[in-house]
């Protein structure tokens, strides 16, 4: 439940987090504490899926009672805030001072993805509230840096934060889903890309669909993306936009 004394107005197991509070006095169950709860959480996560995760199965790995994490986690939902905390850490370090808007925001987008693909069920989580832990503050404080500069209002900041952030996680999506999708059927990027263009090629017909019939022709299919053409593709317009904007507050 949220702390009414200290202000902040956040559960008391993040105020833990932010070192606002004590950590909970170790109770009766020898080892039980916040991290232990949190990162026995994270690792059922990677291991079997953010669906696996809850407060009785983090109980029974840890061996006590559901009812003991309550202690230290008010609910499920702030649990996942803290597995997002622990699994994102601080933003690495970034480009020299001096760097350009661009270069630093390209710098955080590749960083987030990056955290991503080693997180994916991160991706699982609902977006339920604005960033609030220490750690996705300090990566947000990281981007709006960047934009130092720009002449933007901050208002704006926060906006190309979000555009920036949404291409981000939803291409994170799309790549992770496509990749289960072709671990699940056994078909590797190169043929399933052949046999979606076979299928095309079946079902497209050249009067009702010159638009297609032209990509089939063009050979696109052929080959699989390589590397991250596609994604640094999709980010370079995006900043593209963004450095309109830029340009016509100078």
């Amino acid at each position: 439940m949220a702390d009414t004394e200290s202000g902040t107005g956040l559960p008391a197991s993040l105020e833990v987090a932010w070192g606002l509070r004590e950590r909970p006095a170790k109770g009766p169950r020898p080892g039980l504490s916040l991290d232990r709860i949190v990162d026995t959480a994270v690792w059922i996560a990677a291991t079997e899926g953010l669906g696996a995760v809850s407060m009785g199965r983090v109980a029974k790995e840890l061996g006590v009672s559901t009812m003991s994490l309550y202690r230290y986690v008010g609910a499920k939902g702030e649990l996942y805030v803290l597995m997002v905390e622990a699994a994102v850490g601080a933003p690495p370090e970034g480009p020299p001072s001096g760097t350009g808007w661009r270069e630093c925001l390209a710098w955080w987008a590749r960083a987030q993805r990056a955290v991503f693909r080693r997180n994916l069920w991160v991706l699982r989580i609902p977006t339920s509230g604005p960033p609030i832990g220490p750690n996705s503050l300090a990566w947000m404080e990281a981007a709006l840096a960047g934009l130092d500069g720009t002449g933007l209002r901050e208002e704006e900041k926060l906006s190309v934060l979000m555009l920036v952030g949404g291409y981000v996680r939803n291409e994170s999506v799309l790549t992770s889903d496509l990749e289960a999708g072709m671990r699940a059927s056994g078909v590797g990027p190169d043929e399933s890309l052949r046999r979606y263009a076979a299928a095309l090629g079946a079902l497209a017909d050249a009067e009702r669909h010159p638009a297609i019939a032209r990509l089939l022709r063009s050979g696109v299919f052929e080959h699989g993306d390589e590397g991250d053409i596609e994604f640094d593709f999709g980010l370079d317009r995006v900043l593209d936009g963004i450095e309109v904007l830029v340009e016509s507050r100078r």
